[in-house]
């Protein structure tokens, strides 16, 4: 029996979410459930009119991503999670072959290559992730960066269990402040060179919007997590 996997798509004032929630009813994977949080929209949530008898809704105060990500995953029924942005798309096998990627691994948690898309849904970059020779390597990139994009990954919900939800206090970096507890706790993140996500740049997105204040933030979780895998790092070098 194939595992059920919950996409879980955090929403707050954007009008590409009924796209990015196609995407999702359009997977080629079965059984799915799609659950949509709203954290306290005030626009653009009549776009998900005619998709609520195909999705969970859930709405909530305005509390930033990750509350929004956490209270989907308590409400989440599946063995697997998968975080959509809500700007964003998955392309029609993602989950199929991202859940066949981690059965054939026993992983609990994985990342794929992506492209980047614009307005339009045009592709601006054809698999824009950085594929890593050595899982060093990869491990090496948290020293200075991010190497991983938030939509293309997949976790067994179990995941949360061992290292906590994602961090509500950080509106920006909660990802990658969760990346690093992932790899602190020893789990292995292998990853699915396999462009499976539109990751939409447009002007109203945050990360544009918010760039002072997520740079700001960015600069203390980054040596947090420098902290943590340093040793990581030198013990495999």
């Amino acid at each position: 029996m194939r595992p059920l996997v919950t996409i879980v798509i955090p929403f707050f004032n954007d009008p590409y979410v009924e796209q990015a929630v196609e995407s999702a009813l359009s997977q080629s994977y079965k059984p799915i459930e799609i659950i949509v949080v709203d954290d306290g929209s005030t626009q653009h949530a009549e776009r998900l009119a005619p998709y609520k008898s195909h999705i969970h809704y859930l709405g909530k105060a305005n509390g930033g991503t990750a509350s929004a990500l956490n209270h989907g995953i308590r409400h989440a029924s599946g063995e697997y999670i998968a975080w959509l942005s809500s700007d964003d798309l998955f392309y029609r096998d993602k989950i199929n072959n991202q859940v066949l990627f981690m059965l054939e691994r026993n992983a609990w948690i994985s990342h794929t290559n992506f492209n980047y898309i614009d307005m339009h849904n045009q592709i601006t970059q054809f698999r824009a992730g950085v594929v890593f020779q050595r899982p060093v390597e990869f491990y090496r990139c948290f020293l200075n960066a991010n190497p991983v994009n938030g939509c293309t990954v997949m976790m067994r919900k179990e995941l949360f269990c061992h290292v906590g939800l994602f961090n509500e206090a950080l509106p920006y970096t909660h990802d990658l402040d969760f990346w690093g507890k992932v790899i602190q706790a020893g789990f292995p993140f292998p990853y699915l060179d396999e462009p499976l996500v539109g990751y939409r740049w447009h002007p109203g997105m945050g990360t544009l919007r918010h760039r002072e204040a997520i740079n700001h933030e960015y600069a203390a979780t980054q040596e947090r997590v420098r902290s943590a895998i340093r040793p990581i790092v030198a013990a495999m070098e």
